[in-house]
């Protein structure tokens, strides 16, 4: 039985049971890796994926980023972004920076031994938020409605922020294995110059798409189904434009995405909905892959102070920052609590934290960045898993909101 048949088998199998999983905050992302974990364990497992190919699944795992960027761009409201306008610029301007120097600060302080380029790669690969982990708290109706609206803001803004960051990292940690300590200015502006096509191939195709679409739209030339693939086509044509001229294809999307979101409120309500499904169903199956990354790297000895790093990346590296950041707001103690404790780590921090290992020779980081991500997600997923209902619940104490009538969504 091919690993495909697998995947798809287990996917079919959540999606019957799950509205009776989701009370156990067993989500998607939870059940695919818990399987990729339990059929890619032991002597002779009954699935093995050979990641041999590092050129395709390098490509692979960037288009899987650049169709998530491109829909949490299209995604951000930008009502939410107007009325709270305060609190996200907040959260991106100023936790965030905080958010990746203590990440970096902190990985200095465990592991002195491993180059200042490296570790800044590590702060990237940590830093980056993903509620699809934690989705639950997202839905969940006792939470207030703000908080959940921000939330949701700064998912979508913090990794198209954060990757253009990671991939200047990346290039000097990568002429630091080359160059043994040389000069760095070369692979910068490389990066620099890759995450500038990447913006303005990402502008043009977002821009042009969206004035062409909403016309069509509007005069009649199109059809809803017709509009769900043109949707489709645009992070793939950033993509592949932004690659073409020496671009970034993630950053690319991402923009993209930004520059097409205004026209998206004149087209039908479902337009990205084929985008989102495709993304959802390619990131299923790498978290299914990245249970085979948990045998590997979880289980090869124990590293004490990768674990201890990896809960203060997910608590105090985050907490500290947000909470500095949002004084002076109306939002009280206990919210700027939530929003600086439920920051979950998922495929984004995987999809880095993959391509360090693929550009990072294993003895000049590579290794490391990849087992320290592993931990990273593995603590996340079981602290922001077990959290959501503990949370809700003490909302919902707090609020006492009523139950809602049986029939309504």
């Amino acid at each position: 039985m091919s690993g495909v048949t697998v995947i798809a088998g287990i996917l079919f199998t959540w999606c019957v049971l799950s509205h009776r999983l989701a009370r156990w905050s067993v989500t998607a992302p939870i059940a695919m890796m818990l399987a990729g974990i339990a059929l890619t364990s032991g002597s002779d497992p009954p699935l093995v994926f050979d990641f041999g190919d590092l050129d395709g699944f390098e490509r692979a795992v960037e288009v899987i980023v650049a169709l998530l960027l491109f829909v949490d761009a299209t995604e951000v409201p930008a009502g939410v972004i107007r009325r709270e306008r305060k609190v996200v610029a907040r959260l991106v301007g100023a936790a965030l920076p905080l958010t990746l120097g203590a990440a970096f600060l902190a990985a200095f302080a465990f592991f002195p031994d491993q180059p200042g380029w490296v570790l800044a790669v590590l702060a990237t690969v940590v830093a980056p938020l993903d509620l699809a982990p934690a989705s639950a708290v997202v839905r969940d109706k006792r939470v207030p409605a703000r908080l959940r609206e921000v939330l949701s803001v700064e998912g979508g803004l913090n990794d198209g922020i954060t990757s253009p960051v990671f991939l200047l990292c990346l290039a000097g940690a990568a002429a630091e294995s080359r160059t043994a300590g040389g000069d760095y200015a070369d692979a910068l502006l490389d990066a620099v110059g890759a995450a500038g096509w990447a913006v303005a191939a990402g502008s043009v195709v977002g821009w042009v798409a969206g004035r062409v679409l909403r016309r069509s739209w509007a005069k009649g030339w199109t059809l809803p189904t017709a509009t769900r693939l043109a949707v489709l086509s645009v992070p793939i044509a950033a993509y592949t434009l932004s690659g073409s001229l020496g671009g970034n294809g993630f950053v690319a999307s991402f923009v993209a995405g930004v520059f097409i979101a205004p026209a998206l409120r004149h087209l039908p309500e479902d337009s990205v909905q084929m985008t989102d499904d495709l993304s959802t169903l390619l990131t299923l199956a790498l978290w299914f892959l990245f249970g085979q990354l948990v045998n590997d790297e979880f289980w090869d000895g124990f590293h004490l102070s990768v674990v201890l790093y990896a809960v203060l990346a997910v608590t105090v590296v985050r907490l500290l920052p947000v909470m500095l950041s949002l004084l002076g707001t109306d939002l009280s103690l206990s919210d700027r609590l939530f929003l600086g404790l439920m920051g979950p780590r998922g495929v984004t921090t995987v999809v880095f934290g993959l391509l360090a290992a693929i550009h990072l020779p294993a003895a000049d980081g590579g290794d490391f960045i990849a087992r320290v991500m592993v931990i990273t997600v593995m603590v996340s997923i079981v602290l922001h898993g077990l959290s959501t209902e503990p949370v809700g619940r003490l909302y919902g104490r707090r609020r006492r909101v009523p139950p809602e009538p049986r029939g309504v969504e």
